[in-house]
């Protein structure tokens, strides 16, 4: 058995009102570990594209990389793309904007401590000199294309990207038991890793690590003259700020805003089609 869209929409409600609720403390505390959880899913999937290379390495890495929305929504913690549903209950005057905008800022800030965290680590520890230093090689790479992404190429891939992380965390909320939650939430991840789209707070796992492994004498000689421009400046404003604006969009209008347009406006609380409705959060 599965909860239908429409049950989806009003179920979120409920969900909303308790995010918006809950303490910035543990808020903030559940929004480092979903970024330390995104984190080591990249550092999972950098390693094991690794493997193999090429096309076939990309797709491996995108089938490892669920694992990171797997523990945040079994394990429980709050992450920032997939709180962009918050809009669901704004639209629906059960939380106010300025709610959901201190939510977002939480567990943003929350999110970049993870994320950061795990990327230090990872260097620290030399996990990332696997594989002959080609693992560091592969990160540097990959933080300084990020680095020189057009602006409108950042925003646009933020967008579809947050759409499908959206999306993957509605169809796991439409299952009532965990393989059914793993199995929704899997192929969208799959998708947007597989089509290069711009997740912000993987990002902040890819960007940071190869600025650190660059800080790395070791590492910094097998990439010279392949990080050009790779700086925090340039990370932060070319791609987290233009990403990060197209994660909310894709993520608040294409999917929050959207359902909340077909299965709740017009609806209020004693009619929402969900088994919570009525229920005080």
């Amino acid at each position: 058995m599965i909860f239908t869209p429409e049950e989806i929409a009003g179920n979120y409600i409920a969900i909303g009102k308790k995010k918006a609720a809950m303490s910035p403390d543990r808020t903030f505390v559940l929004a480092v570990l979903a970024g330390m959880f995104i984190a080591l899913a990249g550092c999972g999937a950098s390693a094991a594209s690794c493997t193999v290379g090429g096309s076939g390495g990309k797709l491996i890495g995108a089938c490892v990389f669920p694992a990171g929305l797997t523990l945040v929504i079994l394990a429980g913690s709050e992450l920032f793309t997939g709180n962009c549903l918050l809009m669901l209950p704004v639209l629906h005057r059960e939380i106010s904007l300025g709610a959901m905008v201190k939510n977002w800022a939480i567990v943003y800030l929350g999110n970049f401590v993870g994320s950061l965290l795990v990327a230090w680590m990872v260097v620290a520890s030399h996990q990332i000199g696997m594989f002959e230093g080609q693992l560091a090689v592969s990160a540097v790479r990959t933080a300084a294309a990020k680095a020189s992404m057009p602006f409108l190429d950042g925003f646009l891939k933020g967008v579809l990207c947050n759409m499908l992380v959206c999306l993957a965390v509605w169809v796991s909320l439409g299952a009532k038991d965990v393989a059914g939650k793993v199995i929704g939430l899997f192929y969208p991840i799959v998708v947007f890793v597989v089509c290069g789209f711009e997740h912000s707070i993987a990002n902040m796992f890819y960007g940071p690590t190869g600025l650190f492994a660059m800080g790395r004498p070791e590492y910094a000689a097998l990439v010279l003259g392949e990080a050009k421009g790779l700086t925090w400046g340039n990370f932060f404003i070319k791609n987290l700020v233009p990403v990060t604006l197209g994660n909310i969009v894709g993520g608040a209008v294409f999917v929050g805003a959207a359902y909340w347009f077909v299965y709740l406006r017009g609806k209020n609380e004693s009619h929402l089609p969900n088994e919570t409705a009525g229920k005080k959060q």
